[in-house]
């Protein structure tokens, strides 16, 4: 991740100053950026699955925007997707599924 994130700051600076430092200094600048423990592609796939799991489609098209931009493929996410649908439920993979359209163009 070469570019400096500042969504924490844009979204929730002035509200929340210190969440919004860790989440652009911390997790953005720091975890995002260990690329020789865990490259960038296997961190979005790590959080896509994460984002999915938890149901926090919120944040899905950001970081599905973002597994894009790092080599994913739209059949890659797909897959995913259909893999997570049989653990953490048919409804979220329906979710996920219309945010991975948006994302890769299919709308």
């Amino acid at each position: 991740m070469t570019e400096k994130v500042t969504a924490g700051h844009d979204a929730l600076g002035e509200f929340a100053p210190k969440f919004a430092e860790l989440n652009d200094d911390v997790l953005f600048g720091q975890v995002w950026s260990r690329e020789a423990e865990l490259s960038a592609r296997d961190r979005s796939l790590t959080t896509i699955t994460a984002l999915i799991s938890t149901g926090a489609f919120e944040q899905l098209p950001f970081h599905m925007a973002k597994a894009k931009d790092n080599g994913l493929t739209a059949d890659e996410v797909a897959e995913i997707i259909t893999q997570l649908a049989f653990y953490v439920g048919w409804p979220k993979a329906w979710s996920a599924f219309n945010v991975a359209k948006e994302v890769f163009g299919e709308k």
